[in-house]
């Protein structure tokens, strides 16, 4: 959901296996004594020790307009966990295959779960897509991906995890922020300090937002008083369809993504989430849909994405996409998402590659982006990795090559920048 989100949850995601239709019932945190910091967390505060970073952050709660008394309820949660902030520093985004991540998480059983959920929930759904545009299909989507409904929305306690990534340097000010939020959860009523379970990254309830997120869009949509997104299905609902709509910008009426057939002579340096035509344009280049049908004849503008390059599934993205890449900004996450949506709303199962589609082993990603890097290309972290910004530097390269510029790292191109000598211009291509 976040900029984040990326890194935070797709690891636990990949674990996930519960039936969607369980309902959770967290388990009361228990204070526990703090760890002791690490020496390197406190040198973006001025050697500040944790108890004294922790009486500001409290300090900027009250200027908040955060009570005294939901400041005591909170203070025996709000202890510093080194383990935390280890597994921050320690984590890395996976690096399936799009078909491989999306054939589990996006299985049949989900999908079924999620209509199944539409059902259970149709007052609510019907609701919030009268109220806010979003398709009941692009709710029960994330609510399926982030905690199987409610199944697996994590067991730490939210405000250690908060002020613990707080007091650590590589995002304090984010986590700071977020802390002050989740006091305001508390101190409006929603959720009660021991009642705050969830990742380790601080994210709360079925669809999994931080606290920010929880404040600003959350809803009271059950019509309790409160707004609790880890049990009410209605709260659940309404709150996510407020965010998409409301802080991802959501275009009612509008699709997000539909399944394609490209030819084998398309541009391919145009099949790039920043390159938009209308879909008039992509039927002139000879893109139908997968069974053969043409696309309409209208300006509706889209972009084609190839999660897998030429040879694997490829899609249609139109504007509303951009809220899934907004939501999560892996894009194996993101295109999930979309097409579970599009699976819960009823499309049939995407086609399956003709053969398989080759990848590099994590030491040649690895080994390809440092070259990239040397090129003259930011590609984030070298991490063996395929994110966005080494996927747009793999294109660039591709182009200046002479190969199909699909964006997918090939064992042709590593072993073309292994022993070329150009050097890319990366102006403009790589944002």
């Amino acid at each position: 959901m976040l900029l984040t989100r990326c890194a935070i949850a797709t690891i636990a995601l990949v674990a996930c296996s519960f039936a969607a239709s369980a309902q959770f019932a967290p388990t009361p945190a228990k204070p526990v004594a703090p760890k002791a910091p690490s020496p390197r967390a406190a040198s973006c505060h001025n050697g500040a020790s944790f108890d004294r970073f922790l009486a500001d952050v409290k300090q900027q709660a009250v200027a908040a307009g955060v009570s005294q008394r939901t400041i005591a309820e909170a203070s025996p949660y709000l202890v510093y966990d080194q383990g935390i902030v280890n597994r921050d520093r320690g984590q890395r985004v996976f690096g399936q295959l799009f078909t491989e991540f999306a054939g589990r998480m996006a299985a049949s059983y989900r999908m079924q779960n999620g209509q199944q959920h539409i059902k259970q929930y149709a007052a609510a759904f019907a609701r919030a897509e009268k109220e806010y545009g979003v398709p009941p299909a692009v709710i029960a989507a994330f609510g399926g991906l982030e905690s199987d409904f409610g199944a697996n929305m994590g067991n730490l306690p939210t405000l250690k995890s908060l002020v613990s990534l707080a007091y650590d340097c590589r995002r304090s000010e984010m986590f700071v922020n977020e802390t002050i939020a989740a006091l305001k959860i508390i101190d409006r009523g929603d959720l009660h300090p021991d009642e705050m379970i969830g990742s380790w990254a601080g994210e709360l309830g079925q669809t999994q937002f931080l606290p920010v997120h929880y404040v600003n869009y959350a809803v009271d949509y059950d019509g309790d008083g409160r707004r609790d997104l880890l049990r009410s299905g209605p709260d659940v609902i309404g709150s996510t369809a407020n965010y998409i709509a409301n802080g991802l910008k959501w275009r009612r009426g509008e699709p997000w993504l539909e399944e394609i057939k490209v030819p084998q002579n398309l541009p391919w340096d145009k099949t790039d989430l920043t390159v938009r035509e209308p879909r008039s344009t992509w039927a002139q280049l000879g893109v139908t849909y997968p069974d053969g049908r043409p696309l309409p004849n209208d300006n509706l503008a889209g972009s084609v994405l190839l999660p897998m390059g030429r040879f694997g599934p490829a899609f249609m993205a139109y504007a509303n996409f951009a809220a899934y890449t907004e939501w999560n900004n892996s894009l194996i996450y993101s295109t999930t998402a979309g097409y579970l949506a599009s699976r819960i709303a009823g499309a049939p199962p995407m086609r399956k590659p003709m053969t398989p589609v080759a990848q590099l082993p994590f030491n040649e990603l690895k080994e390809l982006q440092q070259l990239l890097v040397r090129a003259g290309f930011n590609v984030g972290k070298v991490d063996g990795v395929l994110g966005q910004q080494s996927r747009a530097a793999v294109k660039a390269m591709q182009i200046k090559y002479g190969l199909p510029a699909d964006s997918w790292p090939t064992a042709e191109l590593l072993a073309r920048m292994r022993g070329g000598t150009a050097q890319a211009q990366p102006a403009g291509v790589l944002r």
